[in-house]
């Protein structure tokens, strides 16, 4: 999960706000607090992290595009499943929105979320595709490797074929 310390990186330190967070999801005796960088225009960037002031605990980081109606989150997967029961426990539909009709795209992977962030500060374009892990025994990879290469196609281009049929995408 992404630490302190690189969600301050990201936001070159810049905090403009922060206040204590009031779902009481994360472990009793934790104390989240959620601080906030936003650079002041409506159409920029914001980035969140919910972390707990006892342990140093992430538990959320989010990055949001205001620019271009896109916004990221990276939920903590030790805490993943008691965010999501906290939200159906308590009718939260909203536990998805991050504005108006904009829902976060909930990502898997650290570097994934850090460059998105880094792209969205700088006002660049960046992969607005998920990230996945995929771990693949030697023979696996292997044969998928020879199967791409018999296409005439990249590896990753490849699995994410394999993976938009699985999903029903493709």
């Amino acid at each position: 999960m992404i630490s302190m310390q690189e969600f301050m990186e990201v936001v070159e330190y810049r905090i403009t706000e922060g206040s204590e967070y009031t779902w009481n999801c994360f472990p009793i005796g934790s104390k989240p607090y959620s601080l906030s960088a936003w650079n002041g225009e409506h159409d920029g960037w914001s980035f969140n992290i919910i972390f707990d002031t006892v342990k140093q605990t992430v538990f959320i980081v989010e990055a949001c595009d205001y620019k271009n109606d896109r916004a990221y989150r990276l939920i903590n997967p030790d805490y993943k499943t008691d965010y999501e029961e906290y939200a159906k426990r308590n009718n939260s539909e909203l536990a998805d929105q991050a504005w108006d009709s904009v829902d976060f795209v909930d990502l898997e992977e650290d570097d994934d979320w850090i460059q998105k962030a880094l792209a969205i500060r700088a006002g660049e374009d960046y992969d607005t595709r998920v990230s996945i892990p995929v771990d693949l025994d030697k023979e696996s990879l292997f044969s998928l490797m020879q199967m791409a290469h018999e296409r005439d196609i990249t590896l990753n281009q490849m699995i994410e074929e394999i993976l938009r049929i699985q999903l029903g995408l493709k």
